[in-house]
């Protein structure tokens, strides 16, 4: 029999489990609503054209005459907020039913409370997309955004696991190994986003050369340039080519040191099977990773392996945190 205390835990397990899956879902369904160009599908925030459903078009005229509603579009914007929402009652529900452990010693409270600062910055950031026109800052942060939640939701039901098995994590598992790789991936992370929202997946044709060189001409400066203006917005955005090129150039090279930290990792913890498994499998989504990129590239983005290549993204992000959870729990 178990007693109140381990089925509240139970469940919390299980709901920070849910929300892990769930958080997926919305990554990958904003990464879909992104790619279709239905990011502006809706003109306005929270509704579609002041209404909790999409309109007809009649309504979205008179409501927003300057944005012509495009109905397919504005469903999925729409789908993707719906979640979006419920991921939020999600966060919601784990902190009521985490309450009455705040004060308990080795209970993740504060991650609790993390959890759900990130789930209303998001929000944020979600609103913010819209209002500020696909605003690549803006959108890069969503994105990033949600690999926190995620993040932190694993983080928080892997923890929950040890408590409940009456595991202890140990404090002293960070080192300079983890600090580059993890500061390298969050880097990636961050250059991915911003080459999707500057629209620069093709601004490198071929591979390995990028347009037929190795080192080809880049506008770093203009690539990077974070106050740059949107324009009436930023649909298909408004970089020249030297400067989208200079922004997925980057990604590659990140893509490179990123491998290279990897593996210096495994190297670090080799000798630790429980660990060194769980570095195999990350180096191996990494490569999977690589094989994406460059099949993108190749077939000119189709839909699904830029979905794909954006799932290997939150797989990356899981495995890191299993490996950390191996060395932080000791286990060999």
């Amino acid at each position: 029999m178990h007693t109140s205390t381990e089925r509240r835990l139970i469940w919390l397990s299980r709901l920070t489990l849910l929300g892990t899956l769930l958080t997926i879902v919305v990554i990958l369904v904003g990464a879909w609503t992104r790619l279709v160009d239905a990011g502006l599908g809706c003109p306005d925030w929270p509704g579609c054209y002041g209404r909790l459903l999409v309109p007809d078009g009649e309504h979205a005229a008179l409501r927003h005459p300057d944005a012509p509603l495009d109905a397919a579009k504005a469903w999925v914007e729409m789908v993707h907020r719906y979640i979006a929402t419920l991921l939020g009652l999600l966060v919601l529900s784990v902190l009521a039913l985490g309450w009455p452990f705040r004060n308990t010693h080795h209970f993740p409270w504060s991650i609790s409370v993390l959890l759900l600062a990130a789930i209303i910055i998001q929000g944020a950031f979600g609103a913010f997309t819209v209002t500020l026109k696909l605003w690549p800052q803006v959108v890069t942060l969503h994105l990033l955004g949600g690999l926190s939640v995620l993040l932190l939701f694993f983080w928080l039901h892997l923890r929950l696991t040890s408590v409940s098995e009456k595991k202890v994590i140990g404090a002293k598992c960070f080192n300079i190994f983890w600090g580059l790789a993890a500061g390298l991936l969050i880097l990636q992370l961050g250059l991915g986003g911003w080459v999707t929202s500057n629209y620069s997946g093709m601004a490198c044709q071929g591979f390995p050369a990028c347009n037929g060189q190795w080192w080809p001409h880049m506008d770093l400066s203009e690539g990077f340039h974070l106050t740059q203006t949107v324009g009436p917005n930023y649909l298909h955005g408004q970089l020249h080519a030297e400067a989208r090129v200079a922004i997925h150039y980057m990604h590659r090279l990140g893509a490179l040191l990123l491998g290279v930290s990897l593996l210096m990792l495994w190297y670090r913890y080799r000798h630790n099977p429980s660990v060194a498994r769980a570095l195999v499998f990350v180096i191996g989504v990494y490569a999977l990773q690589v094989v994406l990129g460059i099949a993108n590239v190749l077939m000119w983005l189709p839909l699904w392996l830029a979905l794909a290549h954006t799932a290997g993204a939150v797989l990356l992000v899981i495995g890191m945190l299993w490996a950390w959870r191996c060395v932080c729990l000791g286990e060999r």
